[in-house]
């Protein structure tokens, strides 16, 4: 009984460990992989190497052409993507519709007037 008492705090620390660092970068890398895996012609995207682009073709999943700027493209590993630079629809609107309040004003700007 007491060799449980002694690994109780080991036990402890790796379930804190597991619950805040391990689990939620398994997740991260999950999301990563589907989005890699739902690339498609004309998706906007951002490569680890900070080049924005437009993918122009994707080949067998091994190499994308990513087109950067008017008639110039550079062929990329899928793995280099790192996030998608287009908005989704949904943020979109949430950005249109916290930009339309903010122009409205609080409830006491019809006392104090609109600061410049």
């Amino acid at each position: 009984m007491e060799s449980l008492g002694a690994f109780l705090p080991l036990i402890l620390i790796f379930g804190v460990f597991y619950i805040l660092l391990i689990r939620p970068q398994q997740k991260k890398v999950k999301q990563h992989r589907e989005m890699l895996s739902n690339l498609r012609r004309g998706d906007k995207i951002i490569t680890s190497g900070g080049i924005i682009g437009t993918i122009s073709k994707v080949s067998d999943s091994k190499e994308l052409s990513v087109q950067v700027a008017e008639n110039v493209e550079i062929k990329i590993a899928p793995g280099m993507v790192t996030d998608l630079y287009a908005q989704p629809e949904a943020e979109k609107k949430k950005e249109k519709s916290n930009s339309e309040s903010e122009n409205k004003g609080g409830f006491l700007s019809g006392f104090f007037g609109n600061k410049k």
